[in-house]
């Protein structure tokens, strides 16, 4: 499912999460609840396709995606973990669920 909160900032961002409740991927922030709505169907049409994901190792070795949109701009970033095979496994997840997520609303 997808969450859309509020950042400590006060943004609007959005969460992908699985059927366990793990975080699989975050947006940043949107300063206009319709603007975290579009990178929301975003992420629904660009997890169909295998080529928008990146994957990238950090300066603390750990590994994570950016799922970019149709235009290379990153549209969200995944969690990290500790190897490469666990990310992209992540991906996957995100591959599977994001398309046919239900959106819930925390802001309201």
């Amino acid at each position: 499912m997808f969450e859309i909160f509020k950042n400590n900032s006060g943004a609007f961002c959005f969460r992908l999460k699985s059927k366990n409740g793990e975080t699989i991927l975050v947006s940043d922030g949107y300063t206009q609840k319709t603007n975290c709505q579009k990178g929301i169907g975003s992420v629904k049409r660009n997890t169909k396709n295998e080529d928008r994901f990146e994957f990238k190792q950090s300066s603390n070795k750990k590994w994570y995606f950016n799922l970019k949109a149709g235009n290379g701009q990153s549209v969200c970033v995944g969690e990290k973990y500790d190897n490469e095979s666990s990310v992209k496994n992540a991906a996957k997840l995100a591959m599977k669920t994001a398309p046919v997520a239900e959106i819930i609303d925390l802001t309201k």
